[in-house]
């Protein structure tokens, strides 16, 4: 047998000093551990014992458990168990408009430049250009706190194995113990936000319907108006932008207190002060299609319910000058004439068959037909308000009523803006002493401002309409020659 050699003297006294400092060591730590025992407060040590865990579960050799969603460009029902045999799906629509907005082109390498095409219920489409990932590409997201990462995953490729049924698909992982924010909070988030993205990048229609067809026709709508041109009070301007704001946030609330999800808005005042252009300005704002509603062309009620039931969600109805479309003057002032015309079915202004009624529109207002659609806007305008039956103003039917009156000094000062691009103005003083005093519209004073595109000219003209309007201008004393 062989012997085994004896360890060299060298090694035997490098074992040594080993086992020496690890005693060495050993001993010291006891000591620390008993002196901290002794010296450190129970709470400072839990601490202490709280931070070593965390720094263990963080930098630890164990790797957290994740979890993966996997969202498909198309579903069917063997996949996941879905009733038609393959669709669109929503979510992966929704995942790449949420992503597009957190792709950096400056750090990815490979990116993919494509052409979305939207088509709407009512007919009406939009199209939008954005960037997303390549095949094979990731992103890391950050919500609530929490570390999301996608990957979109191209079939057939070499994840051919786990991505059964084909098509491409959208992978996004996380923390196992993060589940419930990611199921519960951050793909619904995923979804609101990429709703409200594809709602600011619709192209806006506006409906007309035609005479005895009961249908609607549209158009693009192009109308400029904005709530920051918008010529009228800051305070009444800012009030409803804070209710419009506040109605889209709502569509839980509505269905909690059991109420269909709309409003209704009352726009009255003399004519030229701004009416049509607040409607557009709404419409521009909330990205909502217009159906603008003309009464005289409603053969009847059918007719009229059977209009608004094809409205589509998301959509603003008005109906100009409401008190001239049909007859709205309260009911009492009408019980003279309304009995015999009731009796024989006649229209007494026309003398013709009766079309359509005030009690008609008010059902589908706020009666049982108010909950065909949802988040929708109806607005109602008019120069007089006071020829309105109540039964039309009451809230529920129009929640909200804005006075749009004549032009006051922060209108004023916007048209300036707007027109010409100044804030100040030597005449301004005088045209402010005026507006005070005068009662003029905004489309009086949009006018003048036309006059001319040199700012001088054009507020000279406007301090003279308003010195004349005002009579502060005397004619000449040869005109009262006779």
């Amino acid at each position: 047998m062989t012997s085994m050699a004896a360890p060299s003297e060298g090694a035997v006294e490098a074992f040594k000093k080993a086992l020496a400092t690890a005693a060495s060591v050993s001993a010291y730590a006891m000591l620390a551990r008993g002196m901290a025992r002794e010296l450190l407060p129970d709470e400072l040590r839990a601490a202490v014992h709280w931070g070593a865990a965390f720094v263990c579960s963080r930098f630890g050799a164990r790797e957290k458990e994740r979890h993966t969603i996997v969202i498909r460009r198309s579903v069917d029902k063997n996949q996941c168990h879905y009733d038609n045999a393959s669709s669109q799906n929503d979510v992966f629509d929704a995942a790449r408009t949420y992503l597009a907005t957190k792709i950096n082109p400056r750090t990815m390498s490979r990116l993919c430049l494509g052409r979305s095409l939207t088509t709407e219920p009512d007919g009406s489409s939009s199209s939008s250009t954005l960037l997303s990932m390549e095949h094979g590409g990731s992103i890391t997201d950050h919500f609530d706190g929490v570390e999301f990462r996608w990957m979109f995953i191209e079939a057939g490729g070499d994840d051919g194995d786990r991505v059964k049924g084909g098509g491409e698909i959208l992978e996004l992982s996380y923390d196992a113990e993060q589940t419930d924010t990611a199921l519960d909070k951050y793909v619904p988030f995923i979804m609101s936000t990429a709703e409200e993205l594809r709602r600011q990048d619709r192209a806006l229609k506006i409906f007309m319907n035609d005479y005895g067809y009961g249908s609607w026709q549209g158009i693009n709508h192009h109308h400029p108006a904005s709530f920051e041109t918008l010529a009228m009070d800051p305070g009444l301007k800012q009030a409803v932008l804070d209710d419009l704001d506040r109605f889209l946030k709502r569509k839980e609330y509505y269905q909690r207190i059991g109420k269909a999800w709309k409003r209704g808005y009352l726009l009255y005042g003399p004519p030229g002060t701004g009416k049509s252009s607040l409607v557009a300005a709404m419409a521009n704002y909330l990205r909502f299609n217009l159906y603008d509603l003309d009464l005289s062309s409603v053969h009847d009620n059918s007719s009229l319910q059977r209009l608004l039931i094809d409205m589509s969600n998301k959509s603003i109805l008005v109906i100009e000058d409401i008190d001239c479309s049909f007859d709205t003057m309260s009911r009492e002032d009408r019980k003279d004439h309304s009995l015999e015309d009731e009796e024989d079915g006649r229209d007494y202004r026309t003398g013709g068959e009766r079309k359509i009624t005030l009690s008609g529109l008010l059902n589908f207002i706020d009666g049982l037909w108010s909950t065909s659609g949802e988040e929708r806007i109806m607005i109602f305008t008019t120069n007089y308000k006071d020829r309105l039956d109540p039964a039309l103003l009451r809230p529920g039917r129009m929640d909200m009523h804005v006075y749009m009156g004549y032009c006051c000094w922060e209108a004023f000062r916007k048209l300036a803006w707007n027109y010409h691009l100044i804030d100040g103005h030597p005449l301004f003083p005088g045209i402010q002493e005026l507006l005070a005093v005068v009662e003029v519209t905004p489309a009086e004073v949009s006018e003048m401002l036309l006059r001319s595109e040199d700012a001088d000219v054009a507020l000279q003209v406007l301090m003279e309409f308003l010195q004349e309007r005002s009579g502060a201008v005397k004619e000449p004393e040869d005109k009262h020659d006779a």
